[in-house]
């Protein structure tokens, strides 16, 4: 049963970063889709880390996994880095980590 959980999950969580992150670059060309996705993914991971079994499968694993991506996150660095954009690299790796932690750690203070 916690496969189905984590089926239906990750079915919402990517489409839903897929909408968010092509609804952002209809006004900007720089990674904010992505960085906006990873860090309400990081938040959501932290909230969720005292829920129960099934929600933490069906939010945690399921749409949280799907949702985020470092994947992307990846590729968006080292495409700045290869466009010689040093610092739009650099920016969207520190406050990714930066807000990606603050975002992780204020859904534990939530969780309690």
């Amino acid at each position: 049963m916690n496969t189905l959980y984590v089926i239906l999950g990750a079915a919402i969580g990517a489409p839903a970063r897929f909408a968010i992150d092509q609804y952002i670059r209809r006004f900007t060309s720089k990674p904010y889709g992505i960085f906006l996705v990873n860090i309400l993914g990081s938040f959501l991971l932290g909230a969720t880390s005292k829920s129960t079994e099934h929600t933490n499968d069906l939010l945690a694993i399921g749409f949280a996994g799907a949702f985020t991506t470092w994947s992307t996150f990846m590729l968006d660095i080292y495409l700045a880095f290869e466009l010689r954009r040093y610092k739009e690299a650099g920016l969207n790796l520190l406050l990714s980590l930066g807000f990606g932690l603050l975002a992780a750690w204020i859904g534990l203070q939530i969780a309690g």
